[in-house]
């Protein structure tokens, strides 16, 4: 049997793809490779936005697995119910560990030790030195503790901290410490000089981040945002950051991409990079491997990796 397999990459450029399969490139353009209803093995664009992602799925009659290059899948979630039933939605749990966990170590140390001040201290020709916060022996609680978070952890050892506190959907144990159910964040939050978001956005953590959550965080305290803008409640993280209570640094924002002239550019002690969490020189190999994998895989019949839902069940 042949599939069809669409894939954001040209064939050329992936080692490892197994015989069988026509491969043909499509990144989100307008016109399409081929007939959607003959694909039988979907991967979606990258940093393509939603709409594009789901464009393709209506006519995707024959699709067998759709495989994003992103740990979050809210980009095509609204598109699975156009889907036939029995389709696997995989992710790419691994892909971006790296990358997110060196931005987040990136996003704490620049905001506590002001690195945003020197650069505009540079600009204006300015000498702006000062007492500054260190990272060492802070309290750093970790909301959303899978591969990503045990990624943030791994990084964060060297750095002298008091304590890490892990938080996920539910309680367990690690070789590192206990994790903590999302039940226990009132109890963390007041300890926690570092707050890092790295959960997927669910119907759940919609808005997790909200007054309550912001309001339990301590005085001087930083909120890091790498997971996604709508875990946080935009207008409840402005009183607390106008106030000067809190300090922010995030990667992504809601709404996304944040607007000219929006009250968030501007407010105090914050730190806004362009959702760059992922998309780094790391991404590139092991995405084409996770794809090389997947497509030995599929072609084998052998069980796929990050496996998220299947639809119709």
């Amino acid at each position: 049997m042949t599939y069809e397999v669409w894939l954001p990459f040209h064939p050329d450029e992936l080692d490892g793809l197994p015989d069988g399969p026509n491969y043909l490139y499509w990144n989100g353009e307008q016109d399409y490779p081929a007939d959607p209803a003959d694909c039988s093995f979907y991967v979606v664009p990258y940093m393509k936005g939603g709409d594009v992602s789901v464009r393709p799925l209506a006519e995707m009659t024959s699709v067998q697995v759709v495989q994003t290059l992103s740990a979050g899948i809210d980009h095509v979630q609204p598109g699975l119910q156009l889907l036939p039933g029995g389709v696997q939605l995989c992710n790419a749990r691994g892909v971006h560990d790296a990358s997110t966990a060196e931005l987040t170590l990136t996003l704490i140390l620049s905001s506590l030790r002001g690195i945003p001040d020197f650069v505009r201290g540079q600009d204006s020709e300015e000498w702006r030195s000062g007492f500054r916060p260190a990272l060492a022996d802070k309290s750093v609680l970790i909301v959303g503790y899978g591969a990503v978070g045990s990624a943030i952890e791994d990084r964060l050892v060297p750095f002298e901290l008091a304590r890490v506190a892990r938080v996920a959907r539910s309680a367990r144990e690690t070789a590192r410490g206990p994790v903590h159910p999302i039940t226990a964040l009132p109890e963390l939050l007041p300890e926690a000089d570092v707050v890092v978001l790295i959960t997927p956005l669910t119907e759940q953590t919609k808005g997790l981040a909200g007054a309550e959550f912001l309001a339990r965080m301590k005085d001087g305290a930083l909120l890091v945002n790498v997971s996604r803008g709508g875990v946080v409640d935009t207008k409840a993280l402005l009183a607390e950051l106008e106030s000067g209570r809190i300090m922010a640094a995030l990667d992504v924002t809601d709404p996304e991409p944040l607007p000219p002239g929006h009250p968030l550019w501007h407010a105090p002690g914050v730190l806004i990079s362009p959702h760059v969490g992922g998309p780094t020189s790391a991404f590139f190999p092991r995405a084409k491997r996770l794809l090389g994998d997947q497509l030995n895989r599929f072609v084998n019949r052998e069980p796929l990796r990050n496996v998220v839902l299947t639809t119709g069940s």
